[in-house]
């Protein structure tokens, strides 16, 4: 891992990443979470962690695996029909990772939630911190529609609330 990778995150507060997704933002990714849910059997779950600490970061452990663990630690895995994302943002590197569960992954595809990553990073490289987390969860939510439909009824298996780590 760089030296500058190391200070960003030992000198990333909380505090600036609360002020790009304060309560009223987090309330309408949460409302955003809710709403693409009544159109799909799927579970969505948005984790924001402002930055690694203590082993995770000294050993260079990268987003992509530190979403994977959240995945597992929030148990975003444990639903009915496999088939729970979860959209992972690092906010000390600006890095969106999502991690599918395996009955949507083997429907979807890794370049379809690249390509969700990476609209997101684009919109908060500009500064688009609720556009982009929200258009990202409406792209998973069409992701999840498109090969879960649902009627609306579905038990929620994943809390809404976004989970600042």
């Amino acid at each position: 891992m760089s030296l500058s990778r190391r200070l960003r995150h030992l000198f990333t507060a909380e505090r600036a990443m609360r002020q790009a997704f304060p309560s009223p933002t987090l309330d309408r990714v949460e409302q955003a979470i809710a709403r693409t849910e009544r159109l799909h059997r799927g579970q969505i779950c948005f984790a924001i962690e402002a930055s690694l600490e203590g082993d995770a970061l000294w050993s260079g452990q990268h987003a992509s695996d530190r979403a994977i663990e959240q995945f597992g630690r929030l148990r975003v895995w444990d639903t009915a029909e496999n088939n729970g994302v979860l959209i992972y943002l690092l906010w000390a590197d600006r890095d969106v990772e999502i991690v599918a569960d395996r009955g949507i992954h083997a429907q979807v595809g890794a370049d379809a939630w690249e390509t969700v990553c990476r609209q997101m990073e684009a919109a908060f490289r500009a500064g688009r911190f609720e556009e982009g987390a929200v258009a990202g969860i409406e792209a998973v939510g069409t992701l999840l529609a498109r090969h879960f439909p649902g009627d609306g009824s579905e038990p929620n298996e994943v809390s809404d609330r976004p989970v600042v780590l």
